[in-house]
């Protein structure tokens, strides 16, 4: 399984070191290619989209409107479909 990571340079300081899952772009447990954009995540008033790292099945382990630590794993990305995408 390959996670999805909200990746730590996507902090320009370290004043608001956390940041929030807006939207899902992707419902769990539907297919997935590399680069296809996955979530929303808000960090220091900026919106930024998360692209798969690697293509597969999707599982998503935090909800939309979750606070994220830089460097957090929201989901992951596996060669097995979990569930059936909704």
């Amino acid at each position: 399984m390959t996670p999805i990571r909200v990746e730590t340079e996507l902090w320009s300081t370290s004043l608001l070191p956390e940041g929030l899952i807006e939207e899902w772009l992707v419902p769990d447990g539907c297919f997935v290619e590399v680069g296809d954009p996955l979530a929303a995540i808000q960090i220091e008033g900026a919106t930024h989209k998360l692209l798969a790292p690697a293509e597969g099945w999707l599982t998503i382990d935090r909800n939309t409107n979750t606070v994220v630590d830089p460097g957090a794993v929201i989901g992951h990305i596996g060669a097995s479909q979990p569930k059936v995408c909704n």
